[in-house]
């Protein structure tokens, strides 16, 4: 069975600063994600930016059919 991401290859580079904007709600939603981190931690609350590249690697990391061709191409010549 073939995937087929709408993303072509990136290549490996430096980190880089994006902006985007995010819909209200999203936003909300990740302000009431640090408030909930700040009650379960003990933590000082992370800026609700912080929070999108970790999410998005948690995301990528457990989506089984990215990995599967993750680690496909890997092997790949």
């Amino acid at each position: 069975m073939t995937t087929k991401l709408k993303l072509s290859v990136i290549p490996d580079d430096k980190p880089v600063k994006v902006t985007v904007e995010l819909p209200a709600e999203v936003h909300r939603d990740l302000v009431a994600y640090a408030e909930v981190m700040v009650r379960d931690s003990g933590q000082p609350a992370p800026e609700p930016a912080r929070l999108i590249a970790p999410m998005l690697q948690r995301f990528m990391a457990t989506d089984r059919a990215f990995a599967r061709l993750r680690t496909s191409r890997r092997q790949t010549p």
